[in-house]
């Protein structure tokens, strides 16, 4: 948990500091990647933990920190920035949100192609094992 905090306290400070000075989203990509990865991170655990029944005093306000700076971006977007700037970010937000979940599904589709094929080399070795038992069995017998 504190690592995601850290993660997004720092990449806040950057892209603050960068829109202060003028200068668009796009110079700062991988910072507001790092901003939006580490509190969907947060909010996930944060989600996971309410289901769960707990509730950590602690993750509830660094959650609401996240979204004081949030709002502080919002009005600074809106006011000071270019048109458009705070629609883009929510699209930036969105479309980040949908990369991550597509790359889990990619992830668990790969783990479960793994698991499959393990399952199907194994049986398939022990078919082998079976058959090459009872062929030496077959020849064993019609030795006797």
């Amino acid at each position: 948990m504190l690592a995601e905090i850290a993660a997004a306290n720092a990449a806040f400070s950057v892209i603050k500091q960068f829109l202060m000075n003028g200068r668009e989203l796009v110079d700062c990509a991988d910072k507001v990647s790092d901003y939006v990865n580490a509190t969907e991170d947060l909010r996930k655990r944060g989600e996971k933990r309410k289901r769960q029944g707990n509730t950590d005093l602690e993750e509830f306000l660094h959650l609401e920190k996240l979204k004081q700076q949030e709002e502080e971006l919002k009005q600074w977007m809106i006011y000071a920035g270019r048109p458009n700037l705070w629609s883009d970010w929510q699209r930036f937000q969105a479309d980040a949100r949908k990369q991550r979940l597509a790359e889990a599904e990619a992830r668990r589709k790969k783990h479960r192609k793994i698991i499959e094929v393990t399952i199907i080399s194994a049986l398939m070795v022990v078919l082998g094992v079976g058959i090459i038992a009872l062929i030496w069995w077959a020849l064993y017998l019609k030795e006797l």
